[in-house]
């Protein structure tokens, strides 16, 4: 890709100078650069005849220098085209294509004699752009007070939103149009959410618009790195929306040093939702792989204890005592509470259900010393990563697991202090790989240590991105809950297989849970960063079954439940992408309806080819997928709270070949609320010319394995009509 420098023909219109456009290579995006006669750097983005974003400034201000923002001329203009291909070490197709056209403007500011560089690239379906800061004599460090980047929108779009919030990411999302959205009155109603930093005004990113005439828009960040989230603050005035970066605790931004380059700022633009759920831009803005050999990475389904300690029946702390330290307890004079999930003995028999149905792993969660008082305290010296309790003997736990072929997931809970974290990473890390864990969860639950930092801030993005790498050295493949939300730097560390950073199914077992609308809305917002760990693959959804289970039982009945049905939790595995995928309900659960459990024994998680077969944002969504290096796909459909027909077009199927279709449905009395659990199983003969009709209850979903058809599959089944 050579950069050749041309000149452009100078318009003087209205109040804008020096007017660049640059095109997306298929000509229906069109982006213009200009400098207002402030000498404001501004870009505008259409799509096809219709404005996408008006005139928005652009721009960065700084503590004790000039602001970036201003008193610019244009030195420089440079543009290029690039086309190719790559392949992703895991993901949801074979290939990627990386198409896009570029404009780099470089801008200089006389008074200061500073220079800076915009650099846009516009894409099929949707732009990029990030500032870049040469190295130079009078611009070596800076800090940011803020980025004043804008987008201007050109209609009160109706919105799918959650609160700017530099702590969390865990809400249920709000509809609106974007003049509704009052995070601060949205954000008061969760209340299950312990640590909370909303911004005034503000939502976050990945944000998911639909405009009065059918556009669907998607504004968000790529390659988040040594830099601070932005969130967006909006104008209801004039419909503006303005980045916000998340502050440290002395109120900074980032703290720079060039040569250096910004996160990427993306706008997602389409006609077709689908297409926003198929963009790769985002990973196409991001740098290849930083790891030469990714052998060791494999996508992974995996079992684990975990949904016990969720639903009551278990603990994660050993002891009911408090008030602990670290160092100088005698774990093992503590007084068991009996009731602690991570011994040996259920361990075993998680390790037991893996291997008889095929898993490759087993999570297991409150295995290490230090829970009995993690939570809310604030405290430094919290947890170690190397020292189990009494009852869970890692040695004889590494070699059972060995001997039935199934690997061990580690869990590194760190409640917010990192600082202690990184002390002990390296320890952690070498006493995994000595034990047999090629994989680890993360958590990061609680206020930051250091004190004062957020979770979307410059110094936790610099921690989440270093354990990333960190963990590649060490051949460690990586699930972190409760970090910055994703964009996309799993192509560049493809060992970061997940994330959590969303509202989870776990809400499900202990709060007002997640609405039916919920599973629509996220693939639209939160993943489009990345992959997420949601852990589906709930059966028993009513948790009042659990009360009289719960030792030492204290607790009545409360109504919570997973609001949806039995077939949706198996469509999720379709529609919620991940290459990290638990079957997070207990053995028990799966033992009782085995034949609902082999969709998740079956479905994969890596694939060769995706098909979006419909979507709308906060409605339905029916996805396509085709298992690696197999002639297998798997469907699956999900609505909100309403009942619904899908129609799933086969016509993707291999023409000369007839198949096994398996239907997983909502039986038809089967209600989210009312009657979760009621499913049924049918199988027909199926080709490329055939299109199912698939009835979905409210809140439910179905999901549908294809595997190529045998001479006794023909006679056994009748083909679909």
């Amino acid at each position: 890709m050579k950069p050749i420098t041309f000149f452009i023909l100078i318009m003087f219109v209205s109040q804008f100078v020096c007017a660049q456009t640059l095109q997306s290579p298929n000509q229906q995006l069109s982006m213009s650069f200009s400098l207002s006669t402030a000498g404001e750097p501004l870009y505008q983005l259409s799509y096809k005849t219709k404005t996408i974003i008006k005139p928005g400034k652009l721009g960065l201000l700084l503590n004790d220098a000039d602001p970036l923002n201003a008193n610019f001329t244009i030195s420089k203009i440079d543009s290029s085209k690039h086309d190719s291909t790559w392949e992703p070490v895991w993901g949801e197709v074979k290939s990627i294509r990386n198409n896009y056209n570029e404009l780099t403007v470089t801008l200089y500011q006389k008074s200061t004699n500073r220079s800076i560089l915009i650099r846009f690239r516009l894409f099929n379906d949707g732009l990029g752009f990030r500032y870049e800061f040469p190295k130079q004599a009078n611009l070596q460090h800076m800090v940011v007070k803020e980025e004043v980047t804008e987008f201007a929108l050109a209609g009160d779009h109706k919105t799918f939103w959650i609160p700017g919030d530099y702590e969390t990411n865990e809400y249920v999302y709000s509809t609106s149009k974007l003049s509704e959205i009052s995070p601060t009155i949205r954000s008061a109603s969760a209340d299950e959410i312990s640590t909370r930093a909303v911004i005034p005004d503000g939502v976050q990113t990945p944000l998911m618009m639909k405009t009065a005439d059918g556009l669907y828009i998607n504004i968000h960040e790529a390659a988040l790195v040594n830099y601070s989230a932005m969130h967006l603050v909006l104008n209801k005035q004039n419909l503006t929306l303005t980045s916000h970066l998340v502050p440290d605790a002395r109120g900074n931004k980032a703290y720079l040093q060039t040569p250096f380059s910004t996160p990427w700022r993306t706008i997602l633009v389409s006609d077709k939702a689908a297409d926003i759920l198929t963009s790769k831009t985002i990973l196409n803005l991001n740098e290849p792989s930083k790891i030469e050999t990714t052998d060791w990475i494999k996508p992974t389904k995996y079992v684990g204890i975990w949904w016990e300690m969720h639903v009551g029946t278990g603990s994660w702390n050993y002891s009911d005592e408090s008030n602990l330290k670290l160092d100088g307890t005698d774990w093992s004079k503590l007084k068991p509470n009996g009731r602690h999930a991570a011994n040996t003995t259920n361990t075993k028999r998680y390790i037991d259900f893996a291997a008889q149905h095929g898993f490759d792993g087993v999570l297991v969660e409150g295995w290490n010393v230090g829970w009995e008082d993690w939570f809310g305290q604030w405290k430094e010296e919290v947890f170690d990563f190397t020292t189990p309790y009494p009852d869970f003997d890692v040695k004889a736990l590494h070699q059972y697991a060995a001997s039935k072929n199934v690997k061990l997931i580690m869990h590194h809970e760190t409640s917010g202090s990192v600082t202690n974290y990184e002390r002990r990473m390296d320890a952690a890390f070498t006493f995994m790989k000595e034990n047999g864990y090629d994989a680890v969860k993360t958590g990061y639950v609680g206020r930051i240590i250091p004190r004062g930092e957020f979770h979307d801030g410059q110094w936790m993005v610099n921690h989440f991105n270093r354990v990333a790498a960190r963990t590649a050295q060490y051949k460690i493949m990586l699930d972190a809950h409760e970090p910055v939300r994703p964009t996309g730097l799993h192509r560049t560390y493809p060992n970061w297989l997940a994330s959590e950073a969303a509202r989870g199914n776990e809400f499900n077992a202990w709060s007002v849970g997640n609405p039916p609308e919920h599973e629509t809305i996220l693939p639209f917002t939160r993943l489009m960063g990345g992959p997420m760990d949601y852990t589906p693959g709930i059966f028993e959804i009513k948790m009042d079954y659990y009360v009289a289970q719960r030792p030492f039982n204290n607790q009545s009945p409360n109504g919570n439940q997973v609001h949806t049905t039995l077939a949706k939790q198996l469509a999720l595995y379709v529609t919620m992408y991940s290459p990290l995928q638990m079957a997070a309900d207990l053995p028990e659960a799966y033992e009782k309806r085995m034949d609902a459990f082999q969709f998740i024994k079956d479905v994969a998680v890596d694939w060769d080819d995706t098909q979006i077969l419909e979507a709308e944002p906060g409605d339905y969504i029916t996805i396509a997928r085709k298992a690696k290096n197999k002639n297998e796909w798997f469907i699956g459909s999900i609505s909100d709270e309403n009942k619904r027909t899908s129609s799933a077009s086969l016509n993707f199927l291999d023409s000369k070949k007839k198949y096994v279709a398996t239907l997983y449905m909502d039986a038809p009395t089967a209600h989210w609320k009312d009657n979760p659990m009621a499913y049924e199983i049918k199988s027909f003969i199926v080709d490329s010319t055939s299109t199912l009709k698939l009835p979905i209850a409210p809140g439910g979903g179905a999901a549908i394995s294809l595997k190529e058809a045998n001479a006794a599959d023909l006679k056994k089944f009748k083909r679909y009509k």
